[in-house]
């Protein structure tokens, strides 16, 4: 027998916000000056965010779906904004642009529910979320760049592999650049969603 009081999977509200969201990353990820944010040593990347953020609100399937535009959204940008630059060519394989994005929503999601049922705290569970959207994004990324194009990677970034590994190279330095983006996801994703969290509350 069906729960009356169950909510449906897809309603309205949750077509609005993996669309309003999906815009979002969209428009950041074909504005550099938005998606990629100069913060010498570090570029940090905001467009994996409104993923997060999605998928803390509304669940995997949303935050899937958002990933995935920010998975097309980036496929397009290496075809146009960025088609002159070495790596562009790797972002046009939808296993290296699409499929990681993707994980995002559902990786965020599963481990801010896990942290949400052992932690009381509100904030904690949310940069959980942040921690893992994260880290999905750069660890699926370059994973897959180094189980498909290692040697081409390495080479068009200008690397020489003398004396070192291609993973050393391809992962040199992304770790120190994700904790960086852990806690930009941290300070945007928090406030905004407890934000709407209690806007839901209130418009129940």
């Amino acid at each position: 027998m069906q729960n009356i009081y169950s909510k449906p999977r897809i309603n309205v509200r949750r077509i609005a916000v993996a669309g309003i969201f999906s815009a979002f990353t969209i428009i950041l990820s074909l504005i550099p000056s938005l998606g990629y944010i100069p913060i010498p040593p570090f570029t940090i990347t905001t467009m994996h965010i409104p993923v997060i953020v999605a998928a803390v609100l509304e669940g995997p399937m949303i935050g899937g779906f958002v990933g995935l535009m920010f998975g097309l959204s980036s496929m397009y940008a290496a075809a146009t904004i960025f088609a002159g630059m070495p790596t562009a060519p790797f972002f046009l394989n939808p296993l290296v642009a699409v499929l990681p994005r993707i994980l995002i929503g559902l990786a965020a999601y599963y481990f801010y529910t896990l942290l949400k049922r052992i932690i009381r705290n509100k904030t904690v569970p949310i940069v959980g979320a942040a921690l893992a959207g994260t880290l999905t994004n750069t660890v699926g990324v370059l994973g897959m760049i180094y189980l498909l194009y290692a040697k081409e990677y390495v080479e068009a970034i200008g690397e020489s592999a003398a004396g070192r590994s291609l993973l050393t190279i391809i992962f040199s330095g992304a770790f120190i650049n994700a904790l960086v983006e852990i806690a930009a996801a941290s300070l945007i994703g928090v406030p905004v969603v407890l934000a709407l969290q209690r806007f839901k509350r209130q418009n129940r």
